[in-house]
């Protein structure tokens, strides 16, 4: 039995071998910290860091690298901007679908007074932007969205929502942690303020990466103080970027192996990866119209969507179908709640959940089709169980 990994929204796998063996010459060769000393390793060191802010930068349009902030995950550079932007008094609009990296310092930030106005997605995941516009009103400080969720896979329109946000006077924040890496993102044409990315999803790169974009003229007050390495004649924190955000020693090797993701991708292009991604959807929704008693979640149009889509199959728990996928297919995959419950409730699978399928840039069309069949088998399971109890 081979192995069909379906799990790339919570981490993708495998990684292109440039990047294992990126992260071995950087502690070999590198093996400095960044910014600490003048000699060769902690050059060399700061010169993988820097690099690698430059990569980031042209891949999100982002313009100068210096406002790309080295984070340990999407969820880090979240906190990052909510706690910084946000205090008592302030409202802030934000989907019915978002992650739990979004919704628990919300949750946290409303109880020190910060308004928190949640617009209502359509089951599919779909959001109208009228309805947004209508949340926002002068004086709020922030809109915060996915940009695709992690549930449904469905593609918020940024672009626009920034736009919404900023005649209302307010900031446009945006969790990239689903689609960084797999679709096109264009900070200089969408508008958006700030993005927080992920690492070890589509940009490819290992855990405990990732990095929120601050457009310039922004300054948002550290989530964090200590020792940059700069100004170290002072007991203030640094002003200047990066290095107001960036206490303490970065993960070099990590970030060596997050710039060859990113250099693989840029060979690849992002456009590829998107199409590659969409076709795999579309196919596997052409399937699944063929085994009874599924049902799926999200969008129809594979074009409206990244590559993650959410199911169930009557009859079975999202848990017992994703058990039976890995112990008798082979095929991994993430059932339950997916750490959005409110993107569960918009769907209508609270509090069961769902079984998700998240595909990458290694993913195929034959392993679409093994899964097909696979599900086509439990679907028939599935009814049997439903009979034996009746």
């Amino acid at each position: 039995m081979g192995t069909i990994y379906f799990d790339n929204a919570a981490s993708s796998w495998p990684k292109p071998p440039e990047v294992p063996a990126a992260m071995a010459e950087c502690l070999a060769n590198a093996g400095g910290n960044p910014g600490r000393a003048g000699h060769r390793l902690s050059i060399a060191a700061a010169r993988v860091v820097e690099q690698t802010r430059e990569l980031l930068a042209d891949l999100f349009n982002a313009g100068d690298p210096s406002r790309i902030v080295f984070t340990h995950n999407a969820t880090h550079a979240l906190n990052l901007a909510l706690y910084g932007l946000l205090r008592p008094g302030d409202q802030v609009v934000t989907t019915s679908v978002e992650h739990n990296s979004v919704m628990r310092p919300l949750r946290h930030l409303e109880t020190r007074g910060v308004e928190i106005t949640v617009v209502a997605c359509a089951p599919d995941g779909t959001l109208a932007v009228h309805e947004v516009r209508r949340a926002l009103r002068p004086g709020t400080r922030l809109l915060v969205t996915t940009h695709a969720s992690n549930v449904l896979g469905t593609v918020m329109p940024i672009g626009e929502l920034a736009a919404a946000a900023h005649a209302a006077g307010a900031l446009c924040l945006v969790d990239a942690s689903q689609t960084a890496g797999a679709l096109p993102i264009d900070l200089e044409q969408t508008g958006v303020d700030l993005l927080a990315f992920t690492g070890h999803k589509a940009l490819l790169g290992p855990t405990g990466t990732g990095g929120l974009v601050i457009r310039a003229g922004l300054e948002v007050p550290p989530l964090m103080r200590g020792g940059t390495g700069s100004d170290s004649d002072r007991e203030q924190q640094p002003e200047f970027h990066p290095d107001v955000h960036e206490s303490g020693t970065l993960n070099v090797a990590g970030i060596a192996g997050l710039a060859a993701g990113v250099r693989f991708l840029r060979d690849v292009g992002i456009d590829a990866v998107a199409a590659h991604e969409r076709a795999l959807v579309a196919d596997f929704r052409e399937r699944a119209a063929d085994i009874a008693g599924m049902t799926l979640y999200g969008p129809e149009d594979a074009a409206r969507r990244c590559g993650v889509l959410s199911f169930n199959l009557a009859g079975a728990s999202s848990s017992e179908v994703a058990q039976l996928l890995d112990d008798s297919f082979g095929i991994m995959a993430r059932a339950g709640l997916h750490c959005a419950p409110s993107a569960h409730r918009t769907a209508g699978t609270f509090p069961n959940g769902t079984v998700r399928f998240a595909f990458g840039w290694f993913n195929t069309a034959d392993e679409v089709r093994t899964a097909a069949a696979a599900l086509g088998a439990l679907a028939s399971w599935a009814a049997r169980k439903i009979a034996w109890t009746v």
